[in-house]
C-alpha cells in the first residue's frame, strides 16, 4: 500500500518502500507531469542507506517516459534539490529521503517548479495517476540519457542574497553543526568558506552515515546528547545548530548544553528579520507556539494558522508571490521547518542556520538572551514538550480522535475550546493547549503540549499520555 502523508510517500525499506514501489509512484509522477506538459525533472537523494540506487530507478523510470532528468552527482540537502528545481527551470523535483524518520525507512518527497513542497493539489494529482498507472516504457540511455548535476556554487550565491553578509564578516566566533550524518555534512562549513566568513565551523556527526550514529535524524533532546555534552563547557554566544536527516528542518543547542527547541528559533527569527526591516505575514501550523501569535500582534503583523504540513505554508507563500499584500515574512512549523522571505517556499535548515548565527551576531546576544527578551515582551512564559506514542497493533486511531475530542477537562484544566482543523487541539482555561494527532505515514499518536510552568506542562503530557495508552 502506497499512501501519500504531509510530504510525500514514505515507508519502511524492503517492506514497502522497494524499488518495485519507488517505480510505480515515479510512473504515477511522470504520467502526472507529461500531463502538464512537462520536460525536465530533478531528482537527488540524502544519505540513507540504498538513497543512490532508490533515486537511480527513481530516474530511470522518468526518463524511460521520455522526460528530461538530471540527477544530483551526491547527496544533497532537501532545500539544494528544492533550489536546483528553480534555479535548473525543471518542472519538478523529487529527493529521496525519508526526513527525520528513523533510518529503517526512506521516501519519495515531490517538489514544485517553485521549488518547494508539493501543493495539495499536485500529491492529489499524482495520487490520481496511481489509481491508473500505464506500464513504464522501456529505459533507453542514448535516447533519454540521464545526466548529472551540482548547484553547490549557485546555493551558496542565492544564500549571500538572503543574509547580511556585513554583519556576519564582522562577527568572530565558533559555531557548532551536527548534521547527524545527513544531508547537511559538509554544506555550512562550505558556506563559510564560500563567503569568507571569519567563523570557525566545529563539526559533530559531520560524517555522512546511514544509520545517523544511532538516532532517529530529528533535531530534539533524546537525539542530541553528543552536541548537548561538547557544549556543557562552552560559553554564551557560542551555540550549537542542528540539521536533520536530509537537513530542510533546524535545531539548535546552546552553551551550557540547554536545547533551544523550534519554537524559540521562530519566535527569534520572526524578530530578527523584523528587526532588519523586513515586513509580511506570519504562517504558522496549528502544533506552534502561542509566543507567535502573541508576537506577530505586537508587531502589527498579520498571522495565518495552518494544519500541520509545510505543504500549507507553500501554499501561503505561492500565493504571497502573486500577490504583494499576502507576501509571507516567515512560516514556520513545530518540528523545525521554516521559510523566510526572499528564499525558497521552502524550509531550510542551512539557511536557517546561518540566520540564527547573524541574529547572534547583529544582537551580540545569545540565543537565550534573545529569547528570555521576547517573553517579557510579550508576558508570555514559554513551556513545551512532545510525546511521540508508538502504537499496538488494533489501535483505532480514528476512534481514539473522536475520544479526544469529548474531553472536558485535562490534569483538571477545564476545556475552553476543542479545535478539529488538524488532529484535536484541546484549548484550556488556564491559557495552555494540548494536540492530539495521529501521523499519516507511521504507527503513532503524537501529543504536544504548551503551558506557562513546567509543572502544568508536564502534568499536561503525562496526562494527554496516559489516557492514549490506556484507549482501547
Amino acid at each position: 500500500m502506497i499512501r501519500f502523508g504531509t510530504d510525500g510517500w514514505r515507508d519502511i525499506i524492503a517492506e514497502n518502500f522497494t524499488y518495485a514501489n519507488v517505480r510505480a509512484v515515479a510512473q504515477a509522477h511522470a504520467q502526472y507531469l507529461l500531463a502538464q506538459g512537462a520536460q525536465r525533472v530533478v531528482i537527488g537523494y540524502d544519505t540513507r542507506f540504498q538513497g543512490p540506487n532508490f533515486a537511480r530507478v527513481a530516474a530511470e523510470t522518468l526518463a524511460a517516459n521520455g522526460l528530461e532528468v538530471l540527477l544530483a552527482t551526491a547527496y544533497v540537502p532537501t532545500p539544494v534539490l528544492s533550489f536546483a528545481v528553480v534555479h535548473l527551470e525543471a518542472a519538478g523535483g523529487v529527493m529521496i529521503t525519508a526526513s527525520h524518520n528513523p533510518p529503517l525507512y526512506n521516501g519519495y518527497k515531490i517538489k514544485g517548479a517553485y521549488g518547494g513542497s508539493a501543493t495539495p493539489e499536485i500529491a492529489a494529482g499524482i495520487e490520481a495517476e496511481l489509481t491508473r498507472l500505464r506500464p513504464t516504457p522501456a529505459w533507453n540511455p542514448e535516447k533519454n540519457p540521464i545526466r548529472g548535476f551540482d548547484v553547490r556554487k549557485a546555493y551558496y550565491a542565492a544564500l549571500d542574497r538572503v543574509l547580511d553578509l556585513e554583519v556576519l564578516r564582522a562577527y568572530r566566533g565558533v559555531i557548532y553543526h551536527d548534521a547527524m550524518g545527513g544531508a547537511g555534512a559538509g554544506w555550512i562549513e562550505g558556506y563559510v568558506k564560500h563567503a569568507k566568513l571569519p567563523v570557525e565551523v566545529r563539526a559533530v556527526h559531520g560524517v555522512p552515515h546511514p544509520l545517523f550514529y544511532g538516532v532517529n535524524p530529528e533535531p530534539i533532546p533524546q537525539n542530541l546528547e553528543s552536541l548537548s555534552a561538547v557544549l556543557a563547557t562552552e560559553q554564551d554566544p557560542v551555540f550549537g545548530t542542528v540539521t536533520d536527516g536530509d537537513a530542510d528542518r533546524v535545531g539548535a543547542v546552546t552553551a551550557g548544553g540547554h536545547f533551544f527547541n523550534s519554537h524559540q528559533i521562530f519566535a527569534v527569527l520572526l524578530k530578527h528579520l523584523h528587526d532588519r526591516g523586513l515586513r509580511g505575514r506570519v504562517v504558522k501550523t496549528v502544533s506552534t507556539s502561542t509566543l507567535i501569535n502573541l508576537l506577530t500582534a505586537r508587531l502589527g503583523l498579520d498571522l495565518e494558522e495552518t494544519p500541520v504540513g509545510f505543504k500549507y505554508i507553500t501554499d501561503a507563500v505561492l500565493r504571497g508571490q502573486s500577490d504583494p499584500d499576502q507576501t509571507v515574512l516567515i512560516g514556520g512549523e513545530e518540528s523545525g521547518g521554516l521559510a523566510v522571505r526572499g528564499h525558497l517556499p521552502e524550509r531550510d535548515g542551512i539557511l536557517n542556520s546561518l540566520l540564527l548565527l547573524e541574529a547572534v551576531a547583529r544582537s551580540g546576544k545569545s540565543l537565550g538572551a534573545l529569547f528570555a527578551d521576547l517573553e517579557a515582551d510579550t508576558g508570555f512564559r514559554h513551556f513545551y514538550d512532545r510525546n511521540d506514542l508508538h502504537l499496538e497493533a488494533g489501535f483505532d486511531k480514528d476512534a481514539f480522535m473522536a475520544h479526544a475530542a469529548s474531553w472536558t477537562e485535562l490534569a483538571g484544566d477545564p476545556v475552553r475550546e476543542v479545535m478539529t482543523r488538524d488532529g484535536v487541539k484541546l484549548a484550556l482555561a488556564s491559557g495552555a493547549w494540548a494536540l492530539l494527532r495521529a501521523s499519516g505515514t507511521e504507527p503513532l499518536v503524537r501529543v504536544y503540549v504548551e503551558a506557562s510552568s513546567p509543572e502544568a506542562q508536564r502534568a499536561l503530557l503525562e496526562e494527554a499520555t496516559s489516557r492514549v495508552r490506556a484507549f482501547r
